[in-house]
């Protein structure tokens, strides 16, 4: 019997997972997916649905999701049920866990057991949005493989390695010796741009790189020699860009006011904060930036400028922590598909050496500046999956 590595990426309303080949030579390069699925619209009052896809893209299983099957639990286990149909005698023999936040212990990929899990489990206050559903999604798969090795592959490990200039606030060292530090986040984005970058430009690679993962969580990150150098989320994933529903980068008196002019408590502008700022709060519309894009209202038209002014300011702040910048690569749900908002980012970056070519841009090619562009500009599909199972794959051959 075949084994296999599944990965597992639980959100708020959604499972993605993945299955690989177990079997592997352990080096750098990104191992391709046999099939992935993904079950969206999980919780009350949503339409839950399960796809599954094969390596080329080609829909495998579709089917609506009712009931008890409607929760992250049950969308795994209709996952599972339809994985056992399939006569490839492939048995599962890990699961690799994306998980946000590793706080200030957990910078490398770590085999999950009860200590581990209570210790992220005490890390939920600092990624509400993520962190819940991240853990549910490991408890969900104890459950379904009992006795499976469950490894944790964390968002905040890829910058671990930053300058300790770049990972402090300007409080107290008290403070920042209990965890109150810049963390960063979309580690495991940033570590697939980073070995798919060196494919396709190795010289490149190695030089100054910000990546912009942009999607309704955003954020973007100055890279030198494949390493993170700077980045714009920090404490949690509320910091930097504007996103979806998120503010993004807020003076922190803005949050002693609310609580103290306006009467909020702390659970309320954590919800307003999280769940009803970025483009949802500006545009008053949506925060889905293909809705936006296709409104006439006018705070929809004001909420894409925002962001996109956001992108451009941001991509001066990280040119200047890597004193330069030699290319840029967008990547996310926006950044991979917003043609447009690209150009337009793109050419707001003139000032930088950017020169774009507008033709490749919208024709979905890989370059999106013209040949003589001092710093040249590109687009690439984040594989969050592959960079899990590689982790998990390194984690059990080092413990075998």
């Amino acid at each position: 019997m075949t084994d296999s590595l599944l990965t597992l990426n639980a959100g708020s309303s959604s499972i993605k997972v993945a299955l690989f080949d177990a079997a592997g030579d352990g080096d750098a390069s990104l191992p391709a997916a046999r099939w992935s699925g993904q079950a969206d619209g999980l919780g009350a009052g949503l339409k839950a649905r399960l796809r599954v896809r094969d390596a080329q893209g080609q829909t495998l299983h579709d089917a609506a999701l009712d009931g008890a099957q409607a929760s992250h639990q049950g969308a795994l286990a209709a996952l599972l049920e339809w994985h056992a149909q399939q006569a490839d005698g492939r048995r599962i023999a890990a699961v690799g866990h994306r998980i946000v936040h590793g706080g200030a212990d957990f910078v490398a990929p770590v085999r999950i057991d009860a200590s581990v899990l209570d210790a992220l489990t005490k890390l939920e206050p600092l990624a509400p949005l993520h962190q819940p559903h991240n853990l549910a999604g490991v408890r969900a798969a104890m459950a379904a493989f009992e006795g499976v090795p469950q490894v944790a592959c964390f968002d905040t490990a890829f910058h671990a390695v930053q300058p300790e200039v770049n990972r402090r606030f300007a409080l107290p060292r008290a403070l920042h010796d209990a965890g109150v530090r810049r963390y960063g986040f979309h580690g495991l984005s940033y570590e697939s741009i980073v070995a798919q970058f060196a494919g396709i430009a190795p010289e490149l690679a190695q030089r100054r790189v910000i990546v912009a993962h942009l999607g309704n969580g955003a954020s973007m990150c100055g890279i030198a020699q494949g390493r993170s150098v700077a980045t714009t989320m920090t404490f949690s994933p509320l910091d930097g860009l504007t996103m979806g529903t998120r503010c993004g980068h807020i003076d922190a008196a803005v949050v002693l006011y609310l609580m103290r002019s306006h009467g909020m408590s702390a659970d309320r502008v954590e919800a307003l904060l999280f769940r009803e700022s970025g483009l949802l709060g500006i545009s008053g519309v949506s925060s889905d930036m293909r809705v936006l894009e296709a409104s006439a209202e006018p705070a929809a038209a004001e909420a894409i400028g925002h962001f996109a002014e956001q992108v451009v300011q941001h991509m001066g702040s990280l040119a200047a922590a890597l004193r330069g910048v030699d290319a840029i690569v967008f990547t996310g749900g926006i950044g991979e598909n917003a043609a447009p908002l690209r150009e337009r980012i793109l050419e707001d970056c003139e000032w930088l050496g950017v020169n774009v070519d507008a033709a490749a841009n919208r024709s979905g090619a890989a370059r999106l500046t013209t040949a003589e562009s001092p710093v040249s500009a590109w687009v690439l599909r984040t594989d969050e999956e592959a960079v899990i199972a590689r982790h998990t794959a390194n984690v059990l051959r080092v413990a075998g």
